[in-house]
């Protein structure tokens, strides 16, 4: 008879995460490698630029289909496509280690649809935040906002685990205060963009959804919390 199998060292990156780590750094690629010339011919230089015209999240087009009442798909898909979308490497890059960083402890609790639907639903919440509180109109590009939903996940369940364990639950929100403040700090020295905004609503979405996606629901919350 065979002897169990001994887990690993590193447990395996949940399959969805890798997936949207993946699909970020592909098109992040094509953008690099088309810039120098090593892909797509001389017009791959305006790749970036073009899908930054037709995937960004745009505050005009929105402000537009609120007027008209128009929703026409190919903008409403810009509420899901611009988290696909980055600047620049170093850009594409803070946002895909932040992603495999949150997405793998939310994805070992959370099931792959959940955090999926926490990234992109978080996503969306960011961007129609960003629209409604900043009336910016500069494109909205890069996955922050989806990522820092994962934070507002992660943080709900460090949330519940203190609560159970009896500690200040207030401890949860640490991280995302930090962050905050560091985007604040670095806007006020160096100048920056309101996408912060996007990102906070995205945070606030994400910990609203957990109640909903945690397995077992809200049910299972409430006797973790009661539970001493």
């Amino acid at each position: 008879m065979s002897s169990p199998q001994e887990p690993g060292p590193i447990n395996p990156l949940p399959p969805v995460v890798v997936a949207l780590f993946l699909v970020i750094v592909g098109i992040e690629a094509a953008f690099w490698l088309g810039s120098k010339g090593m892909v797509g011919g001389p017009e791959a230089v305006g790749w970036r630029l073009g899908a930054i015209q037709k995937y960004a999240f745009s505050t005009d087009i929105f402000q537009w289909m609120l007027t008209n009442n128009r929703w026409p798909t190919e903008h409403l898909w810009r509420f899901v496509t611009y988290l696909f979308i980055h600047g620049n490497f170093t850009h594409t890059l803070f946002g895909a280690v932040l992603l495999l960083a949150m997405g793998k402890m939310v994805g070992e609790v959370f099931s792959q649809a959940a955090t999926l639907v926490v990234f992109i639903l978080s996503g969306g919440v960011g961007a129609l935040g960003y629209a409604l509180i900043t009336g910016a109109s500069m494109p909205l590009i890069g996955s922050y906002p989806g990522v820092y939903g994962l934070i507002g996940a992660f943080t709900f369940l460090m949330w519940v685990r203190l609560g159970v364990i009896g500690a200040p639950q207030a401890r949860a929100f640490t991280l995302i205060g930090m962050l905050v403040a560091i985007q604040l700090v670095f806007g006020l020295l160096f100048g920056g963009t309101p996408s912060w905004v996007a990102d906070v609503c995205g945070f606030i979405a994400g910990f609203l959804l957990s109640f909903l996606l945690v397995p077992g629901g809200w049910r299972r919350i409430r006797e973790l919390i009661r539970h001493d």
